[in-house]
């Protein structure tokens, strides 16, 4: 096994809680990296983008490291949906997503700090809303408060009431980290999780 200090470049504790399911030794580092989209970039690019910036960032100063970048972007008929910060923007983004496909572009990064290699893949899950009313929307944000979640919906909490149906090959993509590809770039660094 690979004996490289692992790195999750997040401040995000369901990317944390997830990562923790592998049941490797890692430590948390808030890359702290300007999430704005670049004009006319596509979602998938940006979230790529991000995740490979976020990697970078910690990994330039921790050597000898492997560091796990991630971002998500949601999307609805190629509008990018990010997070919404504020009470009145995730009502905006909720009602239009009601009844509604959205493909949330979770990507994925890692980056072995000692070697500066890189492996990095979008993985897009698709989500469909339930025809929300005004009224679920303002109970659901009240309940929940999730400003910080792209589209402001958290799948691994009540926002699961607000989805109708999700397709895509790995779950765990929709909450920000994209658990059976990691599996797969670690053991490419020779890191075996079993």
């Amino acid at each position: 096994m690979n004996n490289l200090q692992l790195i999750l470049a997040s401040s995000s504790i369901y990317r944390r809680e997830l990562l923790t399911h592998l049941q490797l030794p890692f430590t948390t580092i808030s890359p702290e990296v300007d999430e704005t989209p670049f004009a006319g970039e596509a979602p998938e690019a940006t979230a790529l983008r991000l995740a490979q910036a976020k990697a970078r960032k910690v990994g330039s100063t921790h050597p000898q490291t492997l560091v796990i970048g991630c971002d998500q972007v949601a999307t609805l008929d190629g509008l990018q949906l990010g997070k919404p910060y504020t009470h009145d923007n995730a009502v905006k983004q909720l009602r239009m997503m009601r009844g509604r496909d959205v493909t949330f572009y979770s990507a994925l990064c890692l980056y072995n700090a000692g070697t500066d290699s890189m492996q990095a893949k979008v993985v897009p899950y698709v989500v469909q809303f339930r025809n929300l009313s005004d009224e679920q929307i303002e109970n659901y944000l009240l309940r929940e408060q999730p400003y910080h979640c792209a589209g402001s919906a958290k799948s691994e909490g009540l926002g699961i009431a607000l989805i109708a149906s999700m397709h895509g090959s790995d779950p765990n993509a929709l909450i920000g980290l994209p658990l059976i590809e990691l599996i797969d770039m670690l053991h490419n660094e020779g890191v075996n999780v079993i």
